[in-house]
């Protein structure tokens, strides 16, 4: 008994710094992630009518109560021969997910709809430097599970597939943990803007290797989103060198940039959404 209050006590104590999401407390009679899956299943949906229905839920707080403790991320650079500069950000330990610790689905979804997520949190979305940077730290690599490239591959049945694959490599991990390797990043990038019609830049999919299988890719246009994309949410609030400031700042700051950037500065850090969506 002893040891069971010991460990509830360092349980309590190694999470009560931590940062957390954001978010309504989930109902107990929240969907789990079978059953929203049904729900949204019917072919019949439109796409915007599909994404209203999965922010819908991820506003009400249903998502599993493991992505709420964030996973602090840490890197450093050496900015000229005199300067270090170390930086520490705080992620989702998985990609964003509807349902209970148990019963999960990972909802692939339009940049459009993971941004208005991204703002309702407080949050951003990453870039290929931070995606990298992750994979590093991550606790648990798993291994890509791609599926045949088809027509099908932006329906729900298709995600539910490969989420049952996914969670079948996760099933002897502790849940919480940094986990990457199991989906592609939709990213922020300088690559979102500038062409003619608004896109969405992916990335990653690491191997075991650590090569990402996905070079940073913008030739979807904003309204794809197939069974391999994954929305990893980054806190806004960051600190450098143990002074708070935003993912912004520091993507738009000259100096600073290389620390979340690897393509330089990137004023835009969104995707630009529509009011009616």
């Amino acid at each position: 008994m002893k040891y069971v209050s010991l460990c509830l006590l360092l349980f309590f104590f190694s999470t009560a710094d931590a940062q957390q999401l954001k978010l309504k407390t989930r109902k107990k009679n929240a969907l789990t992630g079978s059953e929203f899956a049904k729900s949204i299943a019917d072919s019949s949906l439109t796409l915007q009518q599909r994404e209203i229905l999965i922010f819908k839920e991820i506003k009400s707080g249903n998502i599993p109560d493991f992505l709420r403790i964030l996973q602090e991320v840490r890197d450093t650079i050496q900015l000229n021969p005199k300067q270090f500069a170390t930086i520490k950000y705080d992620v989702l330990p998985d990609y964003l997910a509807i349902g209970n610790n148990d019963d999960y689905i990972y909802i692939p979804m339009t940049p459009i709809l993971a941004q208005r997520i991204a703002y309702l949190l407080k949050c951003s979305l990453p870039t290929k430097k931070m995606v990298d940077r992750i994979y590093k730290s991550a606790n648990i690599k798993l291994e890509p599970q791609p599926m045949p490239p088809t027509k099908a591959m932006t329906t729900v049945p298709v995600f539910v597939a490969h989420n049952e694959l996914v969670k079948l490599q996760l099933k002897s991990y502790p849940k919480g943990k940094l986990t990457a390797g199991n989906q592609k990043d939709v990213i922020i990038s300088n690559k979102i803007y500038g062409e003619q019609t608004p896109r969405v830049v992916i990335y990653g999919w690491h191997k075991l290797d650590g090569k990402a299988i996905q070079p940073v890719y913008n030739k979807h246009t904003n309204t794809w989103a197939d069974y391999s994309h994954g929305i990893r949410l980054i806190q806004n609030k960051v600190w450098v060198n143990g002074k708070k400031t935003t993912v912004q700042k520091v993507l738009a700051e000259p100096n600073l940039n290389p620390l979340l950037s690897d393509e330089g500065r990137i004023e835009k850090a969104y995707y630009p959404i529509f009011k009616s969506y």
